[in-house]
């Protein structure tokens, strides 16, 4: 009997590229990861940046890279890779940071493979507003085609984005509340600390004020008996 050998299929996790553009690209990406994952934290959800996404079981060669992709209804932490056939779940929204050097694969090849894949929402920023005037764009699927957002409401985050600079800003829907970025939770953090300790040293002065009546009134009984 003739045995078949099973040769392992590798999908590699890097293409030795760089993972971003410039560093505004970067700083975007890594932003808008740290935000969604604090957002997303108590959620079985998944957020991975610049990550292969591998679409097709033995044929490694059919990949991309999203900058930034969240996958419900999987475990959180990171990947090396992001198989679906092992995950079984597809990235609910992609976001892409482009620029005019990746526009015409970020407006072409990956519009038409996240719309083929059934990827929910596609979103494009251009930080630098270089060919998207108003810098964000989003598109979401009905039925197997992309149409263009225009409420720049996220119904897969159920989020409202809007640009911040060079950034994408994040707001709740149910209170307007914009979702903080790593620096402003550091400054907020700041900032409770700074009126918690500015609270205590009020209520040490209260204690003190009240031990100064307090002996006062025991002196006083002392001398006159009570009142």
């Amino acid at each position: 009997m003739t045995s078949v050998i099973t040769i392992p299929i590798d999908y590699p996790s890097g293409d030795g590229q760089p993972v971003a553009e410039t560093f505004d690209h970067l700083y975007v990406m890594l932003i808008t990861i740290a935000v969604l994952r604090q957002y997303l934290q108590h959620e079985k959800a998944c957020i991975l940046g610049n990550q292969f996404l591998y679409y097709a079981q033995g044929l490694p060669r059919l990949k991309c890279a999203p900058d930034v992709m969240v996958i419900f209804g999987v475990e959180p932490g990171g990947r090396d890779n992001y198989k679906i056939w092992e995950e079984g779940e597809i990235p609910r929204i992609v976001f892409e940071v482009t620029s005019p050097s990746t526009k015409k694969d970020d407006d072409g090849f990956k519009k038409q493979l996240y719309e083929q894949i059934g990827i929910e929402e596609y979103w494009q920023f251009d930080p630098k507003g270089d060919w998207i005037t108003e810098k964000l764009r989003g598109y979401r699927l009905v039925g197997d085609t992309y149409e263009p957002i225009e409420s720049s409401q996220s119904q897969a985050l159920n989020l409202r984005l809007a640009v911040d600079g060079r950034l994408i800003a994040f707001y709740r829907l149910d209170n307007g509340e914009k979702l903080l970025i790593p620096d402003e939770l550091y400054d907020k953090a700041n900032r409770l600390q700074a009126n918690s300790q500015e609270l205590q040293a009020e209520l040490v002065t209260e204690r003190s004020e009240k031990q100064v009546l307090q002996q006062e009134l025991d002196r006083y009984r002392e001398r006159f008996g009570e009142l």
